[in-house]
């Protein structure tokens, strides 16, 4: 394949390269992809096809795997699409002893975990991957019901979740980066003045520390959050190094997300850059547009509608539409208002806006298994990389994670074309630039805070 020389747009010229991460999930993120023929849809509860997935982004060059989660099986679900797989930790650590450079990403609820294990998990990981490790600050929006709790409101859980990220920031900073000594002559081991308590005690969490793992590599594992609510984008302000969001279009929305996620991060005293703004595509992709748009027919056709309305009331608040003619507009009336929904308020807005613009439920449905949320460009490889290098240039995105619509063939597209495309007009990383996720990042070394003597 060739592709066409394009001049380098602004951000290219000055240097600005794309942050790629991708989501791995071993099927597709289409909900129809693991019935293609080649999908290896068998193998996703084993370590084979991670083990590729992970090997071929790291090959690419590719910054972060990132691995979601779920804390509930949907039986509606069950019959017609692989479910929620492994747990993220379990599976990221063995993933960290088959790679060298990538780095991994887990997501882990701070309504349903406890900071001191949480922390304990992290900085294990970031230590077995030399400071490779991330995690994805998710307050859930379900799963109260197999922990015997209910689920707290939408405030309330942020609240919880700023406090815990607090927490597992003072117990990285517990060990001063130097407290280990191996001094096998005096029989000192690690020097305990340099080992602290931490003694929090907030509304959520009363933690004495310190933490019983030494101090992290990166000194703090780098933090995701996918919140774009208000409250969301302040949480993220305050804490993550990146973001990972929903990216529909190269619109005015887009836009303005972008511009006032960066405007809060400044307003808490962080330079704007120190946050990676990341939206979600997730392409279908052939080596010629006719064989995407071939592709593209294919995956739809396995679409199971009452599964798919199912879905979809899930990403409605609850609203089921099974009275609704499939190519019927969705009346707005029926749902409610964005402020009033407590669970993945910011999802929930972005299909709002749709059904606004007058979408029909079939295609809305379409859409869903399709993207989950996350914009579908169809195309070959030179469309797929003109369009992120259009909403990058635009100042929509800092970078993508990437969700390949099928496995393996798609994912390859993306890795072994779409990447040197984006390598040759010199937007994307021919090498990783150090040795840990941080560093590759081009984020700030993270110090301990203790005074040094």
């Amino acid at each position: 394949m060739t592709t066409t020389p394009a001049p380098p747009g602004r951000r290219v010229a000055s240097g600005e390269q794309l942050v790629l991460a991708t989501l791995i999930g071993g099927v597709g993120n289409h909900a129809g992809a693991w019935r293609r023929e080649n999908s290896r849809v068998e193998e996703k509860y084993g370590l084979s096809l991670f083990k590729d997935v992970v090997g071929w982004a790291e090959r690419a060059k590719l910054h972060a795997v990132f691995l979601a989660d779920g804390l509930r099986l949907d039986l509606d679900s069950v019959r017609s699409q692989p479910f929620a797989g492994l747990e993220p930790v379990t599976l990221l650590s063995a993933l960290a002893a088959v790679s060298e450079h990538i780095g991994l990403i887990g997501s882990i609820s701070t309504t349903f975990s406890e900071p001191f294990n949480v922390a304990r998990q992290l900085a294990s990981l970031d230590h077995l991957s030399g400071g490779r490790a991330g995690w994805n600050l998710v307050t859930s929006a379900y799963g109260e019901e197999n922990y015997g709790r209910q689920l707290p409101s939408h405030e309330e859980r942020y609240q919880r979740g700023a406090e815990f990220a607090e927490v597992l920031f003072e117990l990285f900073d517990s060990w001063e980066s130097d407290a280990i000594v191996i001094d096998r002559a005096s029989g000192v081991y690690a020097d305990p003045s340099k080992v602290h308590p931490i003694d929090h005690l907030g509304k959520h969490f009363d933690v004495r520390g310190p933490l019983n793992v030494a101090r992290p590599p990166q000194g703090r594992p780098i933090v995701a959050q996918a919140g774009s609510s208000g409250t969301g984008q302040d949480v993220a302000a305050r804490y993550a190094d990146l973001v990972f969001t929903t990216g529909r279009t190269t619109d005015e929305d887009s836009l303005a997300f972008y511009r006032s996620l960066k405007e809060r991060v400044v307003r808490e005293g962080r330079a704007a850059d120190s946050l990676k703004i990341l939206p979600g595509v997730s392409p279908i992709i052939g080596r010629t547009e006719t064989e995407a748009r071939a592709v593209e027919r294919e995956l739809n056709g396995f679409i199971d509608v009452d599964s798919g309305r199912a879905k979809l009331a899930r990403q409605l608040a609850g609203t089921f539409l099974d009275d609704l003619d499939l190519d019927e507009p969705i009346p707005v009336e029926r749902l409610p208002e964005e402020s009033a929904v407590e669970g993945r308020r910011s999802r929930y807005g972005v299909y709002l806006d749709l059904i606004r613009e007058g979408w029909t439920l079939r295609r809305l449905i379409e859409w869903e298994v399709a993207s989950s949320g996350h914009f579908v460009p169809v195309g070959d490889p030179e469309q797929i990389a003109d369009l992120l290098l259009e909403r990058f240039e635009a100042g929509a995105a800092d970078g993508f994670i990437l969700l390949p619509s099928y496995l393996p063939e798609g994912f390859a597209l993306l890795t072994d074309a779409v990447v040197p495309i984006l390598q040759e007009r010199g937007a994307f990383q021919t090498e990783y630039a150090g040795g840990t996720l941080r560093e590759n990042l081009g984020l700030t070394s993270y110090h301990s805070p203790h005074p040094t003597a």
